[in-house]
């Protein structure tokens, strides 16, 4: 008896029109806001590894690697670029000196601590030009958003990552 082929290959549900439009409109605002955001000198992938890193001080590439969900030659690159822009220290660890860990310098640190000032000034730009129940409605969506994507994670409570680098 042969199987009904559609049930061996469930069709994808229907594309809801609202993450279209979610994913149109958080694009408008990137666009719009690219000089502000941006992460200049470094790229938006070498920011991530930094974040990790301010997190998780100390962190090794192993680690770090399993985090961002890229191969090592990708974390190996990010960090050589990130090292070589004066934002990344790497030390021996104590106990084995075979491994590595990784830590920000002072110029990383502030170059994150700068990043997060000039986002969160075009947020508050931008949100003061909303009203209180539209700013109460983002809050609540992006917190329910937020939410849902960390149920998506099984058992690690992370957040899913990209895998690009």
């Amino acid at each position: 008896m042969r199987e009904d082929p559609v049930h061996l290959h469930p069709r994808a549900p229907e594309p809801l029109p609202e993450v279209t439009h979610v994913l149109d409109l958080m694009e408008m605002a990137w666009d719009h806001g690219r000089d502000v955001l941006s992460t200049a000198p470094v790229s938006t992938a070498q920011i991530r590894v930094m974040y990790v890193i301010e997190r998780e001080p100390g962190i090794n590439l192993s680690a770090l690697r399993r985090h961002l969900a890229v191969a090592a030659p990708s974390a190996t690159r990010l960090c050589d670029r990130l090292q070589a822009a004066g934002f990344l220290r790497r030390t021996p660890r104590p106990e084995d000196r075979r491994e590595t860990r990784l830590e920000l310098t002072e110029a990383g640190v502030a170059h994150l601590r700068e990043i997060r000032r000039r986002r969160e000034q075009a947020l508050r730009l931008a949100m003061s030009r909303m009203t209180p129940t539209t700013r109460d409605a983002l809050a609540t969506g992006l917190a329910a958003l937020c939410e849902a994507v960390a149920e998506t994670r099984p058992h690690t409570g992370e957040l899913p990552h990209h895998r690009s680098a």
